[in-house]
């Protein structure tokens, strides 16, 4: 099966390569990381690199099981460098390697070298990079497939662009997916497996979890409220009254966990009015709604809320940071303040009720400044504007890259 091509990510990398950086890649497990290094191997090939200048170890790989340790890996790579020519070196998966960071801090510091990483396990990511690599690199956080790339890798198969977004939340959006689509057997089995290896691998171990049954309890919660404010305490008060007595203290350690492993983002409340981030309650988002089918008895529903999902997910590839906002009295589904400056966003299964249309703009309305305002929903209608804020069809912003 040909690569999924994946613009977003590679137009990034294109800005950061030569920069004496170390770029990492970063995402949950199996969202493209590996196939990006390919697809950018290929892009350098044909700029004009020549392949012996481009060294690409993948440490899941068993060939290069013997790689396992730092110094072995550091040997490796510097056997292969090209003198007097920058040489592109790409590992895969380095988490894999104990005290990796000293291999790739004592290759970071040689001259010739444009270092790429990418890692899916928290011992890498999320809060460690800048302890173990002192600050010396970016950041290139990846997430599976959008909407827009979805489409694109199944081509012209004739599929509706309704049904096409009935298979996107039914399936989910880790990539090898598209090639198993419509088998649901199949479906199931990878997501599981894939579910359980994060489960496993990246949060059990990590955490030295001792009862399984209540990280999976609360991996199903963060799933079943996707969108909703929660914290610690309330999860814990809510499974105890459903039999798992827990602790909010281990509900927090379990959650930043989740969060850590990719398989969650957690998203903070900002002030509007008083321009601060506020710590009591976070909303939780999902980062591949297959995955959530899953824990939620196999059915897509809430489709309100797995709308307001999909909407995030775009705005954190799209603006980076992504808050809620909050009002006295109201709140605003989404604040971002990327490279397109600031905008907010509410995010509306329908507004065809007229009542329902005046309740989701409220909020924009009641905002004294300038900056862009959009209502995002599934009415499929032109845009239109509400004396400045423009309501688009999800489908239609989704698509437009």
């Amino acid at each position: 099966m040909p690569y999924i091509d994946r613009p977003t990510y590679l137009a990034k990398l294109r800005r950061w390569r030569d920069r004496d950086v170390i770029k990492v890649i970063s995402g949950i497990r199996r969202c493209g990381k590996s196939t990006l290094m390919e697809l950018w191997k290929e892009e350098l090939i044909s700029s004009g690199v020549a392949p012996q200048r481009i060294v690409h170890l993948n440490l899941e790989l068993l060939e290069n099981e013997h790689l396992l340790e730092y110094h072995a890996l550091h040997a490796e790579v510097l056997q292969h460098i090209v003198s007097g020519q920058t040489t592109y070196v790409i590992i895969d998966e380095v988490q894999n390697v104990p005290s990796f960071e000293k291999a790739v801090d004592s290759l970071y510091a040689r001259p010739g070298i444009d270092l790429y990483i990418t890692g899916s396990n928290s011992k890498l990511l999320r809060g460690t990079l800048a302890t173990l690599l002192s600050g010396r690199y970016i950041e290139i956080e990846m997430l599976p497939l959008s909407f827009a790339e979805y489409r694109v890798a199944f081509g012209d198969d004739g599929r509706s662009l309704m049904r096409s977004w009935s298979d996107y939340l039914h399936d989910g959006s880790l990539p090898a997916v598209t090639a198993i689509a419509g088998n649901d057997a199949l479906v199931h089995d990878y997501l599981s497996g894939i579910l359980n290896t994060v489960l496993l691998k990246d949060v059990a171990e990590r955490l030295n979890v001792a009862n399984a049954a209540n990280l999976n309890a609360v991996t199903d919660f963060l799933f079943d409220n996707i969108g909703n404010l929660s914290t610690p305490k309330g999860i814990a008060d809510a499974m105890t009254s459903a039999g798992n007595k827990i602790s909010s203290a281990t509900v927090s350690d379990y959650v930043q966990g989740l969060c850590a492993s990719y398989l969650f983002y957690e998203v903070a409340r900002f002030d509007l009015r008083g321009k601060r981030i506020l710590k009591q309650e976070r909303k939780y988002y999902a980062t591949d709604l297959g995955m959530r089918r899953l824990s939620c008895s196999d059915t897509v529903r809430d489709t309100g809320r797995v709308l307001e999902n999909v909407v995030y997910l775009e705005l954190r590839r799209r603006e980076g940071e992504v808050y809620v906002g909050k009002l006295p009295g109201s709140e605003i589904d989404f604040v971002t303040n990327g490279p397109s400056g600031k905008a907010y966003y509410q995010v509306a299964e329908s507004v065809a009720d007229s009542r329902t249309l005046e309740h989701e703009i409220a909020p924009l309305a009641a905002l004294r400044d300038n900056h862009p305002k959009h209502l995002i929903t599934l009415d499929d209608v032109r845009p239109v504007s509400h004396e400045g804020i423009r309501q688009v069809y999800a489908l239609d912003w989704l698509l437009d890259r």
